[in-house]
């Protein structure tokens, strides 16, 4: 079951990646997904900060991957948007980086319904209105559904609908 959470703000998105941070460890792959402006790279920029990457954290979608140095874990960010074809994945050698010493959060993890992205977690991004969205988490890896259950009986308050 997928915990639910409304934000309010760009700043409340970012404040529930730097939380959600703190659950996740090298391999974890998280697949971010939601319209343009839903929040994708305002969450990842939460989850950078909170790892201790020092750079601007932006949406790599030009780039496909930009891998950030944080003093805590290594960030991969990775968006798909560009990318066609599945194929792709494997000629940008997507399978070996996320199975690297990082944290891979994947941008518009969406795109390839007939591909598996080894992902432990989605993260929806809904939009509800101007600023606010609802973000839905949902497990897609037993290592997923570990990391649902320790943010679901985490005594830290989220505002949650």
């Amino acid at each position: 079951m997928p915990l639910s959470f409304v934000s309010h703000s760009a700043q409340e998105t970012n404040d529930l990646g730097a939380y959600c941070a703190g659950f996740l460890q090298d391999g974890d792959v998280v697949l971010l997904t939601g319209d343009l402006g839903a929040g994708k790279t305002q969450f990842t920029q939460g989850v950078g900060h909170a790892l201790g990457v020092s750079e601007n954290i932006i949406s790599p979608t030009f780039n496909i991957l930009l891998i950030h140095e944080g003093k805590k874990h290594t960030l991969h960010h990775w968006d798909l948007y560009r990318i066609e074809h599945a194929d792709e994945l494997i000629d940008l050698d997507y399978f070996a980086l996320i199975s690297t010493d990082a944290i891979s959060l994947v941008e518009w993890g969406d795109r390839f319904d007939d591909t598996s992205l080894d992902a432990d977690l989605a993260i929806e991004f809904i939009w509800l209105s101007d600023q606010m969205r609802r973000i839905e988490i949902q497990a897609l890896s037993m290592r997923g559904a570990h990391i649902i259950g320790a943010l679901a009986g985490s005594n830290q308050v989220i505002d949650d609908e």
